[in-house]
């Protein structure tokens, strides 16, 4: 530090015919040029050094980038203005500028750290597994208390920049210590956002969803795709994509087809006539599942669960491993039992049955062509 400081006093000798504005403008400018170069080429060295022999501690630097560059620049400033040629006034602003700017840097690396130490930590679970039940756990976990501690950094650190300022400091303290009007209103303007950050800790702790969990909401299938600090995306099975407020899964009943398990069982109904052959089609169900890739070879049952004046309601049951192959389990037992009932029990499928009231003449004209039947039936013999 005493080096750069040396040569930006030489610098300032060099150029003391010059105004001291125009000065001061080269040593800012200069100092900030001279850092953003020394960045890049220590940047060009990790990259030498990591990218392909740690290409995970490259990425941690990587997205440091950032951060990195504007504390060197915050560092090169202090030097430059404490040698450049500025008035008493103009320091004391550019005190106040880079103050502001060293609270922001520290709310930034503290938000980019805790992203880091969150992808570190969910890099030993996959998503992708076979099994990810404990993956979806964790990631639900952690994403939503990372966006609640992003939402808490940068609202402590608006408000350390705001509070450098003698007048808005001053406002804040009135604020905290009134108890007024003024504070119930800014606790109503509040309420929202705080139940969404409360309802974020609560879904994080408690976890009634986590990612990638299929739910019913609002009577719409779907699955978790995002868990924000404010609201959460359910991606539809047609694609759509569902915007849900954070709040909604503390205050309102859903259904979570894959809260402990995402092995389902999915029921099929047939409404048949009465001559329906149970037991053939007990027996067809068993072939169906078992020949079925979809099934896990848990539950598969039929049953007669209700009769109504024209037909009977058989339920079918078969269980598997996840909501998506029990729907195609249920197309597919309903497709081949109908094709069943088609070619081995028409008779099973629902019929609709009638009295024909006949006359006296309706009757007369039976009578007459039974006793013609039974003379030609004399006359052959």
């Amino acid at each position: 530090m005493d080096s750069i400081r040396s040569a930006l006093i030489y610098l300032e000798g060099w150029l003391d015919w010059l105004p001291n504005w125009v000065v001061a403008t080269i040593v800012i400018v200069l100092a900030v040029a001279v850092a953003y170069s020394l960045h890049k080429s220590a940047r060009r060295l990790i990259r030498h050094l990591l990218a392909v022999r740690y290409p995970y501690l490259f990425s941690v630097f990587t997205q440091m980038r950032g951060v990195t560059q504007l504390a060197i620049i915050i560092f090169a400033l202090i030097v430059a203005i404490s040698v450049a040629p500025l008035s008493e006034d103009a320091k004391a602003w550019f005190a106040r500028v880079l103050l502001v700017a060293i609270i922001c840097l520290i709310g930034w690396a503290s938000i980019t750290a805790l992203h880091i130490a969150a992808d570190l930590y969910l890099r030993q679970f996959r998503l992708d597994a076979a099994d990810n039940l404990l993956a979806r756990k964790h990631n639900t976990q952690v994403r939503v208390l990372q966006r609640t501690a992003d939402v808490l950094v940068m609202i402590i650190t608006l408000g350390a920049a705001l509070m450098t300022f003698p007048a808005v400091r001053q406002y804040g303290y009135s604020l905290f210590a009134s108890a007024g009007v003024a504070g119930i209103v800014a606790g109503l303007a509040a309420r929202p956002v705080l139940s969404n950050l409360f309802a974020g800790v609560q879904l994080a702790m408690t976890q009634p969803i986590r990612i990638d969990d299929s739910v019913i909401v609002e009577n719409e299938w779907g699955t978790i795709e995002e868990i924000t600090s404010t609201y959460v995306v359910v991606r539809l099975w047609d694609w759509r994509r569902l915007i849900v407020p954070l709040s909604y899964f503390i205050e309102k009943p859903f259904q979570n087809w894959t809260r402990d398990s995402s092995a389902l069982i999915g029921t099929a109904f047939f409404y048949l006539d009465y001559r329906a052959p149970i037991a053939a089609m007990r027996e067809k169900l068993n072939e169906i599942v078992k020949d079925s890739k979809n099934w896990n070879g848990q539950v598969v049952n039929l049953a007669v669960t209700d009769i109504k004046q024209n037909t009977i309601e058989v339920r079918t049951l078969m269980s598997a491993n996840s909501a998506g192959q029990a729907f195609d389990l249920r197309c597919e037992v309903r497709e081949k039992m109908i094709e069943f009932l088609q070619n081995e029990y028409p008779k099973a499928l629902p019929a609709t049955r009638g009295i024909t009231e006949i006359g006296p003449t309706g009757i007369e004209r039976l009578a007459d062509a039974a006793e013609a039947k039974t003379k030609r039936k004399a006359a052959g013999r």
